[in-house]
């Protein structure tokens, strides 16, 4: 019997490889199709910038726009020194960041290496759950609440009503999920057997989350925080909200300030004609913000593959 069964075991497995696969197919099609219509997006943000750009510098020189500390395109006469605005953006990230980046990586650590199966099953969507509030609510809730508290707290710092310290506080709030998430997804992939061989040595919990596992995720690490700088670099609403529109050259996060995106969403909203050099401004902007934003990814992608572990 067993000599009769083998032949038609194989003459099965030759027959089902032998036999199309149209469910196969079709997935691999859908996923092509995701896949081109995020680059075709791309593409189509790029050709969208790139032409008004190129009339607003055939208008406005490079020294104006990159050689002056003045911002104010919607005025009369217009000033278009951009460095206000860079400065804002790149202020209000940092806050962010030094925010983000150590509770969030708490958060990962936490997750990864001390909480229960149930506490994580729990917690976890509890704090991805953070990454689905409405940024509109987060910038009233820094207006109302966050500034008149630092206020009443430190008025030696003399916040102003709109300031660029209470947004970059819940603009780092709002990014905690993006680190933690993608921290902890990095260290879960970490083996077990570094952690053992850890405990083996005599090493604590603590030592061994912060010297074995937190190196060896590194390159995840890395990247859920580029991740999390673009992120914050391109935020709008509470920037908007709570750091306010004036353009001025500063580095006290006390004052009011207008960041790249928050100039984007003013000047979008009507106050400059279709056409203008006003309005190209809006373009020329955003292709800055595309190319900082579009670096970020790049430098984390090139350090990622150059610090990437592959544990079999």
């Amino acid at each position: 019997m067993a000599t009769q069964q083998q032949p038609t075991a194989r003459g099965a497995k030759s027959l089902a490889r032998s036999r199309p696969r149209y469910g196969e197919h079709i997935v691999k099609a859908i996923l092509l199709v995701a896949a081109l219509i995020s680059v075709a997006t791309t593409l189509g943000i790029v050709a969208a910038l790139v032409e008004p750009t190129i009339e607003f510098f055939s208008e406005i020189s490079f020294a104006d726009f990159f050689g002056s500390t003045t911002w104010g395109p919607l005025f009369s006469p217009p000033y278009f020194g951009v460095w206000p605005i860079i400065v804002a953006t790149l202020e209000i990230t940092l806050i962010a960041i030094v925010v983000a980046v150590p509770l969030g990586l708490a958060a990962a650590i936490y997750l990864s290496e001390y909480a229960s199966p149930r506490v994580r099953k729990i917690f976890k969507p509890v704090l991805e759950v953070l990454a689905g509030v409405p940024t509109v609510v987060f910038g009233f809730f820094a207006l109302v609440f966050v500034t008149p508290l630092l206020q009443s707290w430190f008025p030696f710092l003399n916040l102003e009503a709109k300031n660029a310290l209470a947004a970059g506080l819940l603009v780092g709030v709002m990014i905690i999920p993006i680190v933690a998430s993608l921290s902890e997804d990095s260290m879960a992939a970490v083996p077990n057997g570094l952690r053992e061989g850890s405990y083996a040595l005599g090493a604590s919990k603590m030592l061994t989350s912060v010297r074995v596992v937190v190196p060896a995720a590194f390159s995840g690490i890395v990247a859920a925080i580029i991740l999390a700088i673009s992120r914050a670099a391109g935020e709008t609403m509470i920037v908007a909200i709570a750091g306010g529109f004036r353009s001025e050259f500063t580095f006290n996060p006390a004052n009011e300030m207008s960041t790249m995106a928050a100039f984007i969403a003013q000047a979008g909203s009507g106050d400059a004609s279709a056409g203008s050099t006003a309005y190209k401004t809006i373009f020329a902007v955003g292709s800055l913000l595309f190319i900082m934003t579009f670096a970020m990814n790049w430098f984390s992608a090139r350090l990622v593959q150059k610090y990437r572990e592959v544990y079999e």
